[in-house]
């Protein structure tokens, strides 16, 4: 019985322990008999081979019964599938050939394209791994022991990492050397934000903390840079120039400054057509899992319109994991963590065997709640061995041809839309609190609050470089947009809604597949379901 497509061919190696790079599996999908192609290539496979070559196929087909002319040879179901027009009932908006880069000055937006619209069409495209260049900075081992001392070392890092970016903005004094200078004196202070409020007049008083001891600041509400007050968080790094007051004892501000990313910023390209596919959130193991959009993907990405992506980034949450929410139990389809994990290899198995795969973790992975989040520990990388992915901390800086992404699954983006005024940050649009998170050049400024942070020897997440892309997750949302040319993807998820988001009223987008151009950094939009 002939199989229609080449992730039932996919499927059929899984179901046998195997995968395949993508011209292999063009080469069984093409066979008269493709199941018998199957047992053939499985059964003369090498004994340490998980994934199958596409030379070692035509090897096995050029010697055995089934084999044919395997470049032209197509079933007669593909041959009529061939001669029928397909039928979208939900047409896409655009038919993907024209590639647009959100710009934040106009607003415009990607081409958002049905995923499967030429899933028929397979590819052949020969590729080169040797051109393939990955690199991954981030990846941490614990060092905390959860000691006083521990928490002074990692909050002394991030003043001094995030002070280095600002020092070159204002002729910083330390607290104690300016309350020793003279009333009306100018004076720049480069602090940690231990405390802001409003006075009853309107201004704001913001306290900054540096190395050496406190200093308070105040902003007069009519500053043009006054609504900036509303986007602070506790213990993010800021930059102030002022007047001291005629009593010396606080500093009226004149300019403000966030470490933010610099208007110059010239993102990275690679040099060679290539691109990625960015998703998050799989969430294997629930009841709300969609496999049906989820194979829909990994179809697509073996036909000839997903030629060019070569790389799979994932932001996290690889399983629904056990106990993260109240009564998740009762939407579990997949009782046991690690058969979770089973499952998700099995569904690993269907990407492409020739395609790079980057994952780090997310709060339901069984890894530490508190952030950076170490890799996944050898027990589930072994069981996610797949494909032999590239696994990382969570955030990592994972460099692919010269791009460098930023990736972090995103549990602070809950506190920043929760702290922030809704045109700052929501959760219709979290790249407007990646945008933030940008500014303040860290990945979970607050301390204390809703994101658990590790005390560690330094600060895993300052943002010391500047990303080309920014990727996140969490939050279940598709949002993109780009902020001082850093391209922001926050990538939906592959789970429908469940009973507690129900009750918190989030409505997910589902089935998104953000596909990049590492060349020009133009963003594609596939949808799944």
């Amino acid at each position: 019985m002939p199989l229609e497509t080449p992730a039932r061919v996919v499927r059929e190696l899984a179901d046998r322990g195997y995968n395949a790079d993508r011209q292999a599996v063009t080469l069984l999908a093409n066979q008269p008999d493709p199941l018998q192609a199957i047992d053939r290539a499985v059964e003369n496979a090498p004994d340490d081979a998980l994934v199958l070559s596409a030379d070692h196929v035509r090897e096995v087909l050029d010697d055995g019964p089934t084999a044919g002319d395997y470049t032209q040879t197509k079933s007669t179901a593909e041959q009529d599938r061939s001669r029928q027009k397909p039928t979208d009932t939900n047409p896409s908006v655009s038919t993907g050939e024209s590639h647009q880069k959100p710009q934040e000055e106009t607003g415009d937006s990607p081409v958002e394209t049905k995923g499967l619209q030429s899933a028929e069409t397979t590819s052949v495209r020969s590729r080169d791994p040797e051109r393939r260049e990955v690199t991954v900075s981030g990846d941490i081992s614990s060092t905390g022991t959860g000691a006083y001392e521990d928490f002074v070392s990692v909050f002394h890092d991030r003043y001094e990492k995030l002070a280095r970016e600002l020092r070159g903005r204002v002729n910083h004094r330390p607290t104690d050397t300016i309350e020793d200078m003279a009333p009306g004196s100018d004076a720049g202070l480069i602090g940690m934000i231990s405390d802001i409020r409003t006075t009853a007049s309107g201004h704001w008083l913001v306290e900054l903390e540096d190395t050496n001891g406190t200093f308070p600041c105040l902003v007069m509400k009519d500053r043009d840079f006054a609504s900036e007050m509303m986007t602070l968080l506790h213990d993010e790094v800021v930059a102030v120039e002022g007047t001291l007051a005629d009593d010396g004892g606080i500093l009226f501000v004149d300019t403000f400054y966030f470490p933010d990313i610099p208007r110059t910023h010239s993102p990275s390209t690679a040099d060679r057509k290539v691109e990625a596919a960015l998703i998050s959130d799989v969430h294997v193991g629930s009841e709300e899992f969609l496999e049906d959009a989820w194979q829909r993907f990994t179809s697509w990405l073996h036909t000839e319109e997903a030629a060019h992506v070569e790389y799979l980034l994932i932001a996290g949450d690889m399983v629904e994991g056990v106990g993260v929410y109240p009564n998740q139990d009762e939407e579990l389809d997949i009782i046991d963590i690690y058969d979770q994990y089973e499952a998700f290899n099995e569904y690993l198995k269907e990407v492409p065997g020739d395609m790079e795969i980057i994952m780090i973790p997310g709060n339901h992975d069984a890894v530490r709640l508190a952030e950076p989040q170490p890799a996944f520990d050898e027990q589930l990388r072994e069981i996610m061995s797949a494909h032999d992915a590239t696994i990382s901390a969570n955030p990592s800086t994972v460099t692919v041809e010269g791009v460098s992404v930023l990736m972090y699954h995103g549990v602070s983006l809950d506190e920043v839309i929760a702290e922030l005024p809704d045109d700052a940050a929501s959760y219709d649009r979290p790249q407007d609190a990646m945008r933030q998170l940008l500014k303040k050049r860290h990945v979970a400024p607050q301390y204390g609050g809703h994101t658990r942070i590790a005390p560690e020897e330094e600060d895993h997440l300052v943002m010391e470089e500047v990303p080309d892309i920014f990727h996140t997750g969490h939050v279940h949302k598709l949002g993109y947009g780009t902020y001082h040319s850093v391209l922001n993807i926050n990538s939906s998820c592959w789970q429908a809604q469940t009973d507690f988001q129900k009750s918190v009223n989030l409505d997910p987008d589902v089935g998104y597949a953000p596909i990049i151009d590492l060349q020009t950094l133009d963003l594609t939009i596939r949808h799944f379901v």
